[in-house]
């Protein structure tokens, strides 16, 4: 959206609803700050940031040498000692992650921001490559994840006759 049709847009608000809107910010912030307190306490903060539905998150991780869970915590609510979308991983080889799957509600934006922060994970670490697997339990919602991960620059190939496929991410070329 370019900048000259945001200011068009605001414009068009009324008082209370940017009121209403600097409330809700200022809410998000307050909760922001006090999850960050509470997640810091067992889990490393990666970052924040911001749904498609303008919703503050925290992002943070828990790895060891094996495996890892990367997780989202929404400041619309306080954080309660649990995620509201996570990616769990696994760390194949030197060079290599494997997602083995990704948890949480459709259509929030969390899938998105959790495959961000994995990305730029991946390049701090050195890895090469982000893997995954489409399995028989994906099968209902096989092109909301085909469109993902293609969204994401993965290659997808997908068995339609045995009901599997493969992701691989080589980096961004």
């Amino acid at each position: 959206m370019s900048f000259p049709r945001l200011l068009e847009l605001e414009s068009e608000k009324t008082q209370e609803e940017r009121q209403d809107e600097l409330e809700n910010m200022e809410f998000q912030v307050f909760r922001m700050r006090e999850n960050m307190k509470e997640i810091s306490k067992k889990y490393e903060i990666v970052g924040i940031d911001q749904t498609k539905q303008d919703h503050w998150v925290i992002v943070f991780k828990d790895a060891d040498d094996e495996q890892a869970q990367l997780m989202v915590n929404d400041c619309e609510g306080p954080f309660k000692g649990h995620w509201d979308s996570c990616m769990q991983l696994e760390f194949k080889d030197e060079r290599t992650v494997h997602i083995n799957d990704i948890k949480g509600p459709e259509d929030r934006g969390y899938g998105s921001i959790l495959m961000n922060h994995l990305k730029d994970l991946v390049k701090e670490f050195n890895y090469q490559y982000i893997t995954g697997d489409l399995v028989e339990r994906d099968w209902d919602h096989l092109n909301r994840l085909t469109h993902f991960y293609e969204k994401h620059n993965f290659d997808v190939e997908v068995d339609y006759d045995h009901q599997k496929g493969e992701i691989i991410w080589y980096g961004d070329l």
